[in-house]
């Protein structure tokens, strides 16, 4: 079935612009959404999720409270929720794979859903913006495409997406939400930012970095973080960056150079220690096993040791 909007199938467009103006309820969501104030999340109930990484739970899930995902720019922040089930998935796109990603958290949320139960799945998309390249509009327009090609009902709700995520800040343009969070409990999406990124930060940030494809970072059914294991080749030419200057690690590094969160050039240059600093990631992953990372009663992530 195509995807939904006010329970009819979308038409097909071109350009997001056209979206809005065939829908302009959606950008009044959308106007609605981005003009929330960020709430602050408690990192003890917070499970984080990368660029290119994704995550589905549930109401029943003791361990998290809230999943969320922040830094977006021309990436773009996909949740999918089933209302009946209450499962629900966030997911950090990039653009890397859009059509095999978007597969994989409709099974997500479906395999966590009691396929007899009432209710529907519903689909929230923020991120992106006016970028020169159209690199956020392209991946608007994909990650639509996509879902329209699966085989189940699929609602669009929240599209707060390129221009409807847009402002000019000093003659540049960039994304109004860089960040958003999903209230596992009830559903309820809102633009967030996050200090806590964990668990595994570092590890994580140089999987994408390397190169690996979007991967499912929680099992849900026992309230673990998996992380790997992990492939990379040791590669001593990206020790370039660190005696670069910021403008040219933007220049270079982000896709989006005027409009990155102002941590971005530490944390490109964190994760490309971190890869020089275990050329070989096999010793990161004993046996050939994930890392996994549970909660504790106090909160934190901890390693969990594997019998």
């Amino acid at each position: 079935m195509p995807l939904l909007i006010q329970n009819r199938g979308l038409e097909r467009i071109s350009a997001t612009a056209e979206l809005f103006d065939k829908y302009p309820h959606l950008q009044e969501n959308a106007r609605t959404f981005r003009s929330m104030p960020l709430v602050d999340v408690d990192p003890k109930c917070l499970l984080y999720v990368q660029q290119r990484e994704f995550a589905a739970t549930t109401p029943a899930d003791n361990c998290v409270s809230v999943i969320g995902s922040d830094d977006a720019t021309t990436c773009h922040l996909v949740v999918l929720r089933h209302t009946g089930s209450g499962a629900v998935c966030i997911a950090h796109c990039d653009g890397s794979s859009t059509w095999s990603e978007v597969p994989l958290l409709v099974k997500a949320v479906t395999s966590l859903s009691n396929v007899s139960k009432e209710g529907r799945l519903e689909l929230h998309l923020v991120g992106g913006f006016n970028d020169e390249s159209k690199t956020s509009h392209k991946l608007s327009l994909n990650i639509l495409a996509a879902f329209q090609k699966q085989k189940e009902d699929i609602h669009l709700e929240i599209c707060c997406i390129t221009e409807m995520n847009d402002v000019v800040v000093d003659g540049n343009h960039r994304p109004i939400v860089y960040g958003i969070g999903v209230n596992v409990k009830t559903g309820d999406v809102f633009p967030s930012s996050f200090t806590h990124k964990g668990p595994a930060e570092e590890l994580r940030s140089a999987r994408t970095f390397a190169g690996e494809q979007m991967v499912d970072i929680y099992d849900s059914s026992r309230g673990l973080v998996k992380i790997g294991p992990c492939k990379w080749s040791p590669n001593l030419d990206i020790a370039f960056w660190l005696s670069q200057s910021d403008d040219t690690i933007l220049k270079y590094l982000s896709t989006s150079p005027m409009a990155e969160p102002p941590h971005f050039v530490q944390h490109m240059k964190s994760t490309i220690r971190f890869l020089l600093e275990h050329p070989n990631p096999d010793s990161l992953f004993p046996g050939g096993q994930p890392q996994l990372y549970r909660r504790t009663e106090r909160g934190d992530w901890e390693r969990a040791v594997q019998s």
